[in-house]
């Protein structure tokens, strides 16, 4: 097997919601507004509702989410993961990424794993101001097993 590399997406969170459960758990709503660079190209929207074990621990992101390229198509994204609380202000995430596509020149997505690793940015300007996420994702390209 091999990576290679597909698109960097870019977000921030404009809007974001959050409750405190039962022995420290935290479940969250984020709304993510971004860009897609690369081989996939475009304005990117969609939603993350990540599941932390406590404020300062790790979380498990749930996000979901449509690319509109530069050229027209929809690129409808999934991704699962798990986001570590370490290093401060530049949290790392490891994940899995799905697509779909309708159209003819991306519609090859649809069959394809993709993996992701990441960055959750903090501002250094202080809690109110954004935070960045920046995922780089890459196909997993299959390849026969050596003997």
């Amino acid at each position: 097997m091999r990576l290679e590399p597909l698109y960097r997406l870019r977000f921030t969170y404009p809007e974001e919601w959050g409750v405190e459960l039962e022995g420290g758990w935290l479940q969250y709503f984020f709304l993510a507004e971004g860009t897609a660079e690369g081989a996939v190209t475009g304005r990117f929207r969609g939603s993350n509702a990540p599941l932390r074990r406590t404020m300062e621990g790790p979380f498990q992101p749930e996000m979901r989410g449509v690319i509109e390229t530069d050229d027209g198509a929809s690129v409808m994204f999934e991704c699962h993961g798990y986001g570590r609380a370490h290093p401060i202000g530049r949290r790392q995430v490891v994940g899995t990424v799905l697509h779909l596509s309708d159209d003819e020149r991306l519609r090859r997505l649809n069959d394809v794993v993709c993996v992701c690793v990441g960055e959750v940015r903090t501002a250094p300007d202080g809690p109110d101001s954004a935070t960045t996420l920046v995922l780089d994702v890459a196909e997993l390209v299959w390849e026969p097993i050596a003997d």
